[in-house]
């Protein structure tokens, strides 16, 4: 994973210096579109960065729905024949999972865009990459004005630093963090957590703090608890602590092992606007408009040429930014593809205990 992560700073920073004109995209004609995403201060970047701006360039009206990132309505509409969704938001894992179950198009990248152009990781067989994100930690800066938490232990260390944590309730980014937490080097945490005596460890070492945690569901939430009082400190994305602190809270991120992932843009299998759906996944996929997206949430493009349009005064907010990529560790796609299924069991049945 760190060996990922350098390859992506190198890619980031070469990216930085690229200066290239790009054209504006000619749209066709479309039928109407229904997008699917995560609601919230995401979905408002979304409508603003590409949304708005493609419906007045094409007259395809645009309808947005939003999902709880879990597959099985699509699942539904599939089997009944009648899938209603045309382009779909989804994290890494459900990228990959999605794409072996058939719930997603093979992409024709001739109708989007050169595979090179894009991030090492986000051009794949089913989904095409929009933005770079992390899962960070942060805290409330007035409760913890000296001794500030600094580095992921501390997340964990409910002497030090007493109080509820918020953590979002699924296994995923959890046990990689409880297993760093406990001194297992970046390299190494995928290949434990592979093994009975990983997942393990991983489960002892959250048990540690399981009577402070307040499980979070929602992108929305973690500000909110913070803001409110209920925790001290939250796992949250990025993105959104990053909005909370431009509307004046006095939060903290901590990049200190940055889960660094990925969201893409997909097309349901059997959607009845397949052409549509590619003509809007390539706009939002040309450097200048992906670019546009990180002036309303702290979110990094996944193109090369994008990042070097992005505003040089955001660039510090974002995960992709050097000094924010030091320890940063990347998800590991395929692992959570594999062994999503069976550790959300073994993390629900330990939620029960």
């Amino acid at each position: 994973m760190q060996m990922k992560s350098e390859l992506l700073i190198k890619a980031l920073v070469a990216s930085a210096a690229a200066a290239c004109v790009f054209g504006v995209h000619s749209a066709k004609a479309a039928e109407p579109l229904t997008i699917v995403s995560w609601g919230g201060a995401y979905s408002d970047s979304q409508r603003k960065a590409y949304y708005e701006p493609y419906m007045k360039q094409t007259g395809v009206k645009i309808t947005e729905e939003e999902y709880d990132a879990e597959l099985g309505k699509l699942k539904a509409m599939k089997e009944a024949g009648n899938v209603t969704w045309d382009v779909i938001d989804v994290d890494s894992a459900h990228a990959l999972s999605g794409c072996d179950e058939g719930l997603f198009e093979k992409l024709d990248y001739s109708k989007i865009a050169d595979t090179s152009k894009f991030l090492p990781g986000t051009a794949l067989d089913c989904a095409v990459g929009t933005i770079a994100y992390s899962t960070i930690f942060a805290f409330n800066a007035d409760v913890y004005k000296d001794n500030q938490p600094s580095v992921l232990e501390d997340l964990f260390d409910t002497k030090k630093y007493p109080g509820k944590r918020a953590l979002l309730k699924k296994p995923f980014g959890n046990l990689e963090w409880a297993l760093l937490a406990d001194g297992v080097p970046a390299g190494d945490v995928y290949k434990l957590l592979a093994t009975p005596e990983g997942v393990d460890r991983a489960f002892k070492k959250l048990d540690t703090i399981k009577s402070d945690i307040v499980w979070w569901e929602a992108g929305a939430q973690p500000p909110e608890l913070l803001a409110n009082g209920q925790v001290v400190m939250t796992s949250a994305f990025n993105g959104r602590i990053g909005n909370a602190i431009k509307e004046g809270k006095n939060f903290k991120i901590v990049w200190d092992r940055q889960e660094f992932d990925w969201d893409y843009w997909a097309i349901p299998a059997d959607s009845k606007h397949v052409e549509g759906a590619y003509d809007f996944i390539k706009f939002a996929s040309d450097p200048k408009n992906m670019s546009q997206q990180s002036k309303y949430i702290a979110y990094a493009p996944t193109r090369v040429e994008a990042i070097a349009m992005v505003d040089p005064k955001i660039a510090p907010t974002l995960p992709t930014y050097p000094e924010n990529m030091k320890t940063a560790v990347t998800t590991d796609l395929q692992f959570w593809a594999d062994n999503n299924e069976d550790l959300t069991k073994r993390f629900n049945a330990w939620l029960a205990q």
